[in-house]
């Protein structure tokens, strides 16, 4: 029977039992209040035949998670205003400007209002591997939409879009920006393209029950387990870490722009700007209500995203708590009710 390790205060109890409830694989949870860890428990199995434990360190891919990095980055270098989010694209960007693009601003990037959630071109999951290419062939696109009229979610292309801003004004990658100005200074296991020596503790994405990708998804789990894959940025969707990392850096979100372990990201107006509104109403992408800000979803003062599968952040700044929730058993239906569950359970302990 798989056991739960770490610690937990003893008013997140609730936290621990739902995490008990979905040890179906792998699995990582962290509440961090005040920017100081309150639950950072793991448990499972980090393996499909359930013979490896899950243990402090294991790393997995989070999926769209990434997302709420890539955006971070962007908040900061706008913070340090080396990048003006009400600036077109085309000012960092020049050969964005093509295809009657000249008008998308930078926050319709981050806002998911730039018109441009999919790739014009059909590809396959391989040609996500080159940086090149694909931002390439999004500079030399038209949008679907006039920019900034409409939301739908930029499910591949974010990452390709604000990655390659960052690139153009840091002369950085996104992966490489992240982790020296944000990972490497919060002291946090987060990695946007992976280097070999993380390999071994890595636990590979399960399949949901019913196969490796709903129909119609152009990357699946198998993509995943590929080394090519680990070593590519694909800042939207491939980052890798557990739910501590993934807390811990939220936290300057939560925390007035400061992190866990006291490192300052941002200025406090800084860490306000993400809760800047850029759309709301249903998403013609995904069908549903949303309410984007600025790279996060939004309701009141809480901000928060999930990736494909179920791993799930989730920002309350009135509360000054990240809770975050990792796991290697992908679900497709239900995947993020674990999470939820988890964030559920965070409150119970927040407001005890």
């Amino acid at each position: 029977m798989a056991e739960l390790h770490g610690s937990c205060d003893d008013r997140f109890a609730k936290v621990a039992e739902a995490l008990t409830a979905s040890l179906d694989g792998g699995v990582s949870a962290a509440v961090f209040v005040d920017g100081e860890p309150v639950v950072d428990l793991w448990g499972g199995y980090a393996d499909a035949a359930r013979t490896v434990a899950w243990d402090q360190d294991t790393i997995t891919t989070v999926w769209s998670t990434t997302k709420t990095m890539t955006a971070l980055c962007a908040l900061i270098l706008a913070d340090r205003g080396v990048l003006d989010l009400a600036a077109p694209v085309a000012a960092y960007w020049p050969e964005f400007a093509a295809a009657g693009k000249e008008k998308v601003l930078v926050r319709h990037l981050l806002g998911h209002t730039a018109g441009l959630p999919h790739f014009a071109d059909p590809i396959a999951a391989a040609d996500l591997l080159d940086w090149a290419a694909m931002t390439a062939k999004l500079a030399a696109q038209a949008p679907e939409w006039e920019p900034g009229t409409r939301g739908g979610y930029h499910s591949i292309t974010f990452g390709f879009l604000v990655g390659e801003v960052v690139r153009r004004v840091t002369g950085r990658s996104l992966g490489t920006f992240f982790a020296e100005e944000v990972a490497g200074p919060v002291g946090a296991d987060f990695h946007i393209g992976l280097a070999a020596g993380h390999d071994h503790r890595v636990a590979p994405l399960i399949p949901a029950p019913e196969g490796d990708r709903p129909p119609g998804f152009l990357v699946g789990v198998a993509d995943s387990h590929t080394e090519a894959w680990r070593r590519a940025e694909i800042p939207a969707i491939n980052g890798y870490g557990n739910a501590r990392s993934v807390a811990a850096v939220q936290s300057a979100l939560a925390c007035g722009g400061v992190a866990a372990g006291g490192v300052r990201l941002l200025s406090a107006a800084g860490s306000e700007r993400v809760f800047e509104e850029q759309f709301s109403g249903v998403d013609c992408v995904l069908g549903t209500p949303m309410r984007y800000g600025l790279g996060f979803r939004l309701e009141n003062r809480t901000c928060s995203w999930g990736g494909w599968g179920g791993s799930v952040v989730f920002v309350d700044a009135d509360n000054r708590m990240a809770v975050a929730y990792v796991m290697n058993q992908v679900r497709w239906d239900d995947g993020y009710a674990r999470g939820l569950e988890v964030v559920l359970a965070a409150y119970d302990g927040v407001m005890a």
